[in-house]
């Protein structure tokens, strides 16, 4: 609940109730994401050398983040906003970097206890559950309204969650470490380490481009403000439903066709984005579908892969986790320094009346752009032997 939604509507709320420019919000994001390219390798290699102060890192990182979240969208900024907007987005990041890491390093050591497919079962629950946060996380703002300042509520809630989470799983984290720490070089030595990286870069563009851009969308070049939130619920509960089938199709047939199929599915959907104008919201409807669909076989198989080939060679996976949520975010960093200045540079403004131009761009840089990374993805995906992790 603390990962895509935020970057979905954490700018448009600063733009929206502060002021702040895209231009200025497109440097402050990039700016954060640069923070990540030590950070994330960093928290990494910190949860591999502090294995018995795990418990107790991830109950303070977690407190960082409800306070972080109230922060954000609970508090007038009480200096500039997009200062304000920096240091809360800061420190909410890096607490849910640091969570989501440490997370996934555990995954891998309780994947081997789960039998055949460990790693692709846990990965469809732990995924699964994921986009049912994100989509709680999409679908409140909008169900929130109606009581009040829905971003103040949604803080709050997040909040009470947080701690109740913390404290649900406070058995989870083991005490001490199962495997030595793998350096650095010797994950980038991997060939296959390497490719799945790459894979993941391509792979997670599109969907840090259309995250960025998707209420701009819907917004202006569909001339539907207001419908959203109920299009990006449709989306992420796809992805929800959609997770553990594309796992079983991994079982049965083989990861990685079940992706090729996915990233198609996805390729196919983009290309009819391009055609949408001001009216066309059943098709975006089912678009929104189809590549909540597409997205689901992402976020479960490329992990679970990914798990696979460092049991083999890293399991103590907390570096490797650093760079693998690295890679994922600085996807979102690039959307953020790209995107805006493009779409001010043509003249779109959020919230009024458009030139064709603008629209067009946007169009672009929404559905073409992602269709383009996606068809390089999907080939070099085909030419690796995944089946060999």
């Amino acid at each position: 609940m603390a990962g895509l939604p935020i970057y979905i509507h954490a700018p448009k709320f600063y733009v929206d109730t502060f002021g702040v420019s895209l231009g200025t919000l497109s440097l402050a994001l990039f700016v954060l994401r640069l923070i990540d390219l030590v950070q994330d390798p960093a928290l990494g290699w910190l949860i591999e050398k502090t294995p018995n102060a795990r418990k107790r890192l991830v109950g303070y990182t977690g407190l960082v983040m409800a306070a972080a979240m109230i922060g954000l969208f609970a508090i007038e900024p009480p200096i500039l906003p997009v200062l304000w907007f920096g240091l809360t987005l800061a420190a909410l990041f890096s607490s849910f970097s640091l969570l989501t890491i440490a997370f996934y390093a555990q995954g891998v050591a309780r994947a081997t206890q789960l039998g055949a497919n460990g790693h692709t079962r846990l990965a469809a629950w732990r995924e699964g559950g994921a986009l049912l946060g994100i989509s709680l996380a999409t679908l409140a703002p909008v169900a929130l309204a109606s009581f009040g300042p829905p971003f103040t509520f949604y803080a709050i809630i997040f909040a009470g969650l947080t701690v109740l989470s913390l404290w649900a799983m406070s058995g989870t984290w083991q005490a001490k470490t199962l495997h030595p720490s793998t350096p650095l070089p010797v994950l980038w030595g991997d060939p296959m380490i390497r490719r799945l990286l790459i894979i993941a870069f391509l792979n997670a563009t599109p969907v840090a481009i259309t995250s960025t851009l998707f209420l701009f969308f819907v917004e202006s070049r569909l001339g539907a403000p207001g419908r959203e939130g109920p299009l990006l619920l449709l989306f992420f509960v796809s992805a929800a439903i959609a997770a553990p089938f594309w796992a079983q199709l991994a079982r049965l047939w083989s990861a990685r066709w079940a992706l090729v199929s996915a990233m198609t599915l996805a390729i196919a959907s983009f290309v009819l984005t391009l055609s949408l104008s001001t009216g066309d919201m059943l098709m975006f409807a089912l678009i929104c579908l189809f590549t909540g669909a597409a997205t689901g076989a992402d976020l479960t198989l490329l992990p679970a892969l990914f798990a696979g080939r460092l049991a083999k060679v890293a399991p103590s996976a907390g570096q490797a986790f650093g760079i693998w949520a690295f890679v994922n975010k600085f996807a979102l960093a690039f959307a953020a320094i790209a995107l805006f200045p493009i779409l001010e540079y043509q003249g779109f403004v959020s919230g009024t009346d458009n030139t064709d131009t603008a629209l067009w761009t946007l169009s672009l840089l929404y559905a073409g752009i992602p269709c383009a990374l996606k068809i390089i993805a999907l080939a070099l995906l085909a030419a690796t032997p995944l089946e060999e992790t």
